[in-house]
């Protein structure tokens, strides 16, 4: 009969923070495997030291390589699947002369473990037990003394190889973070902390647990002296505190996109989560998650300028403000409001930054197919800002000119007749079956998307959660072999 492979979970380094499963493992099992690079020293190896016998066999798995580069013809990919094949064939050697075979990994095996490679390769062929182990995210987290998630929080893992843009982002988008993999990455990780606005809340962890631990802020380290064995925490936000006053706030006029969290930019995500209060109407502001310490000023729809002014008060007094809008702020929204108001002599000193986000007339295409892939016009229908006599004139510039268009508020409880009006003087240009998409709250509970001629564009369809995408004379619309149309507007013109 075949033995029984072993992934053991040793801990982050301390010998005493081992399972009793794991030690039960090691101190019965036939062979002990364990990683390790050239030199031939094994972390794994010292940390289970006093568990093992004597008359244990040791497979001493060593890499071929680490960071240098190689002349193998598949690069350092290729090598160390070539390594992983190999070491897989030793062990399975074992395995099939009916031996047990524990392989040692430093925390948790399958936590960006080199045992999961043995796993991957073995797990379909022998029975497997996998013994968990304490990582370096819980051990870092329990030597700082601090939460490290609390309540709904969200903690993301990364990797410090990743590119410095994608770090960038998803720390500014995330609540809590553990950053591995340092060392040679320290210097990029400490940009992409700094750049997401979130260093001064990094805190370092070096050898949790082990001889040599060092704790300290971030900021203060020295990249030099940065090994692998490290990690960067930002912990739970939850009691952290926010100050009361600072010497100058800001305001952060944030898009949310059309509907939920799906439609948040990562740069959003990080504004919201950093803000001090929120400002917004009532709607936009319930799609943002609640966070401990964060003040929520909601109110009507129809009092722009007010919210705008009060946004820019709270900044004045030190605040960190993000004002709330749906969509991108600047398409018909709340940065025309805030930035009016900015404008006022009193708030000049106040930093504003505006977001953007997604727009409705982009959800919208996007579920519809294409139809805005060439020049389009964007028109309000809402007359409470300016003349009809004015939109009217736009509608017939923009139709005569062939332009697809993008007709946000088309109609509300108090405003029923411009969608018909609309229609009329859009087809005194447009042929009768000039197709129309009417997308009605996209990215929500209630999205519906239809396409219709627009001879036949129903008024009474249309409310203040629908955009109308009208096609130009070359938009055309496809049924496609799942029955579904699809709607796109060529990128060539033709020729006059």
């Amino acid at each position: 009969m075949s033995g029984k492979l072993y992934g053991v979970g040793l801990g982050p380094g301390d010998p005493s923070l081992m399972t009793v499963r794991a030690v039960e493992v090691i101190s019965q099992a036939d062979v002990i495997a364990y990683h390790c690079a050239r030199h031939g020293r094994s972390i794994a190896r010292s940390i289970a030291a006093k568990h093992l016998r004597a008359d244990q066999i040791e497979e001493r798995l060593m890499y071929p390589l680490t960071t240098e580069t190689t002349d193998h013809p598949g690069g350092y990919k290729g090598a160390m699947e070539e390594f992983y094949a190999q070491a897989s064939a030793r062990l399975a050697a074992h395995l099939d002369a009916g031996r047990t075979v524990a392989v040692l990994a430093e925390g948790d095996p399958l936590f960006y473990g080199s045992y999961m490679h043995m796993h991957k390769r073995l797990v379909d062929r022998y029975d497997t037990e996998v013994i968990p182990g304490v990582t370096s995210v819980s051990a870092a987290a329990a030597r700082l003394g601090t939460p490290l998630v609390e309540g709904e929080e969200v903690l993301t893992i990364l990797p410090g190889t990743l590119p410095e843009e994608e770090l960038t982002a998803r720390l500014a988008a995330t609540d809590v973070a553990v950053v591995m993999k340092l060392g040679r990455t320290f210097t990029k990780v400490r940009s992409a902390l700094e750049s997401s606005g979130r260093l001064a809340e990094a805190r370092y962890v070096e050898r949790a647990t082990m001889p040599g631990e060092r704790l300290g802020e971030l900021a203060d380290v020295d990249a030099e002296s940065v090994p692998y064995f490290s990690v960067a925490v930002l912990p739970s936000q939850v009691d952290a505190g926010r100050p009361e006053a600072r010497e100058r706030g800001e305001v952060v006029v944030v898009g949310t996109g059309p509907a939920g969290p799906l439609w948040l930019t990562p740069e959003s995500r990080g504004a919201l989560a950093a803000a001090d209060d929120l400002v917004g109407y009532t709607t936009y502001l319930d799609r943002v998650p609640q966070r401990a310490g964060q003040v929520r000023h909601g109110s009507d729809n129809k009092v722009e300028s007010e919210r705008a002014e009060f946004a820019l008060d709270l900044a004045r007094r030190g605040r960190r403000v993000a004002v709330v809008s749906g969509g991108d702020p600047g398409v018909f929204a709340m940065a025309t409001a805030v930035l009016e108001a900015a404008s006022q002599p009193e708030y000049a000193d106040v930093p504003v930054r505006v977001l953007p986000g997604v727009t409705a007339a982009n959800a919208a295409a996007a579920r519809a197919g294409a139809p805005l892939g060439h020049d389009y016009a964007t028109i309000s229908l809402s007359d409470r800002l300016k003349p009809w006599e004015v939109i009217a004139e736009r509608l017939r510039a923009a139709a005569s000119a062939d332009l697809v268009l993008a007709l946000y508020n088309p109609g509300s409880r108090s405003r029923t007749w411009q969608v018909g009006k609309a229609r009329e003087l859009l087809l005194e240009h447009r042929a009768p079956d000039t197709p129309v998409v009417v997308a009605r709250d996209v990215g929500g509970s209630g999205e519906r998307v239809r396409i219709v001629r627009l001879a036949e564009l129903d008024p009474a369809e249309v409310d203040m959660r629908t955009i109308l995408l009208v096609g130009s004379s070359q938009t055309q619309v496809v049924r496609r072999g799942d029955g579904e149309q699809i709607v796109w507007t060529p990128r060539r013109y033709p020729e006059a």
